[in-house]
C-alpha cells in the first residue's frame, strides 16, 4: 500500500495543511547563486535508471551542518520530526542528469570528492534556474527537497579523507563488498559508507558505477549483516528468551529473541494516521528468513528489514551467540513524516544497548511486551511465521528435563 503523501507531494489531496510543505515554503527564493557548507551530502535518484538524476545538497549557510544530514546525529540528539524537516528544508538539491556509468562528468567528480569526508565542506553553487518548491518522499531516505538543475559547483575547501577511505577509494582491485566490510571495521558510519558506494567510489574499476541512494543504503546494511551472519551461524544458541525494546518518533520496536538457530522476521503494523497509512485501516508488512537466509529482496518491509537485521547481528556478534528473532514494529500516528531508514537502524541499535529482559516462557514475554504495545499482541502472534515454526519444533532440551 502506498502512502498518499508519496503521490500527493504537497498538493493537498488529504485536504489538510501539509506540515512538510509549510516548512519548505520558508526557502522559496529566486536566486540562482549561493554558497554554504554541505553537511556533506549527495543524493543519487533511481527514476529513469540507468539515466538518473544525481546531485549535491547544501544550505545557504556556513558552519557545522552535519546535523542536517546524519541520522546517527538525529538519534543521538533526539531530534523531533519537526527538527528533521526544518533541517532538510534548508538544503538545496543541486542536481544533474547522468548515466550510472558516466565517469566523465565534472559534477560527478565533485560529488565523489564530497563523499570522501564526514565533515562539512564549503561549496559555491550556480544554478541554471531557481529552485522548485518540491520534495521527494521515500521510505529509505530522508526528505529530499528544493531541487534545481546545476550550472556549476566549486569546492571552497580541501577535502580531508580518513586514511582508510582514501586507500580503499584508490584501490580499484578490491571488491565493493570487501571495501564496505573494511570501512565498517574501521568504525565509519553506515551513512558515510553508503555515500561512498552510491557515487561509485568503491569496487573493482570496471564495475564502479552510480548506485541510487535508496539501494546503496539497503546494500550496505545487507552486506554487513551477511558478513556477521557468516560467523553467528556457528555460535551456540542463547539459553533464555530475551526481549529488547526502543521507541523513536512514533516508531515502537519490540525485539523477541528465542533460543534457537538463527532465523529472522519483521512484522510492521502501520497504524491509521501514520505516515504510510494516513487514513486506511491497520495493515501489516511482513518479511522473514530461515537459517539459510533470503534469496530475494524483502519487498514488503523493504529497507527497514535490513537495518533491523544489522542491529540484531551486531548484538549477536557481540555476545557470540545466535538466536531466532521476531521484530515487532508499531508505526504510530506520531510518525507523520518519513525520516528515512537511518533513524530506524539507530533506534534498533539502541534497543540492544540496554540490558535484556529475561523470561522463562513465551507467555510471560508476551505479557510484558503487551504493556508497551497499543495494539493487541495477537496482531503479531497470529501473523508470525517464526512463532509458528518455533512452536512446531520439539526441542531437544525437553527430553532432558
Amino acid at each position: 500500500m502506498e502512502n498518499i503523501c508519496v503521490r500527493c507531494q504537497g498538493r493537498g489531496w488529504c485536504k489538510k495543511q501539509c506540515p512538510i510543505l509549510n516548512r519548505f515554503k520558508i526557502l522559496r527564493k529566486t536566486k540562482t547563486h549561493f554558497s554554504g557548507s554541505s553537511p556533506p551530502e549527495i543524493f543519487v535518484g533511481k527514476y529513469g535508471y540507468p539515466n538518473i538524476n544525481a546531485g549535491i545538497l547544501s544550505p545557504e549557510e556556513f558552519g557545522s551542518t552535519e546535523t542536517y544530514s546524519l541520522p546517527e546525529l538525529w538519534y543521538q540528539n533526539k531530534f523531533s520530526i519537526e527538527d528533521i524537516i526544518s533541517a532538510r528544508a534548508k538544503l538545496i538539491y543541486a542536481k544533474f542528469k547522468t548515466n550510472i556509468k558516466n565517469s566523465k562528468n565534472k559534477f560527478l567528480d565533485v560529488a565523489k570528492e564530497i563523499s570522501l569526508t564526514n565533515k562539512h565542506i564549503d561549496t559555491e553553487v550556480f544554478l541554471l534556474k531557481p529552485i522548485n518548491l518540491d520534495f521527494q518522499l521515500d521510505k529509505s531516505v530522508p526528505i529530499i527537497g528544493n531541487p534545481a538543475p546545476v550550472k556549476d559547483i566549486k569546492l571552497q575547501d580541501n577535502v580531508k579523507a580518513e586514511r582508510k577511505v582514501e586507500y580503499l577509494v584508490n584501490d580499484t582491485d578490491v571488491k565493493a563488498s570487501d571495501a564496505i566490510i573494511e570501512l565498517y571495521n574501521s568504525d565509519l558510519t553506515i551513512t558515510h559508507i553508503t555515500k561512498l558506494l552510491s557515487v561509485g567510489n568503491l569496487g573493482v574499476k570496471k564495475n564502479r558505477k552510480l548506485v541510487p541512494t535508496r539501494w546503496s543504503i539497503t546494500a550496505t546494511d545487507d552486506i554487513i549483516s551477511k558478513f556477521l551472519l557468516d560467523k553467528i551461524r556457528y555460535y551456540q544458541e542463547i539459553s533464555q528468551i530475551e526481549v529488547f525494546n526502543s521507541e523513536y518518533l512514533g516508531n515502537h520496536y519490540e525485539f523477541l529473541l528465542l533460543p534457537d538457530k538463527f532465523s529472522f522476521e519483521v512484522i510492521e503494523a502501520k497504524m491509521t494516521g501514520s505516515v504510510w497509512n494516513p487514513s486506511s485501516p491497520l495493515y501489516l508488512a511482513i518479511d522473514y528468513e530461515n537459517f539459510q537466509g533470503r534469496k530475494d529482496y524483502a519487498s514488503n518491509v523493504t529497507g527497514a528489514y535490513y537495518a533491523n537485521r544489522l542491529a540484531l547481528c551486531e548484538y549477536l556478534e557481540k555476545i557470540k551467540r545466535q538466536s531466532s528473532c521476531l521484530v515487532m514494529r508499531e508505526c504510530r500516528p506520531e510518525y507523520y513524516a518519513p525520516c528515512g531508514v537511518g533513524i530506524l537502524r539507530e533506534a534498533s541499535r539502541d534497543a540492544f544497548k540496554k540490558k535484556p529482559e529475561i523470561f522463562s516462557n513465551l507467555q510471560e514475554a508476551f505479557k510484558k511486551i503487551q504493556t508497551r504495545l497499543r495494539l493487541p499482541i495477537e496482531t503479531f502472534i497470529n501473523n508470525s511465521w517464526l512463532l509458528k515454526e518455533y512452536k512446531k519444533q520439539t526441542r531437544l532440551d525437553k527430553f532432558f528435563k
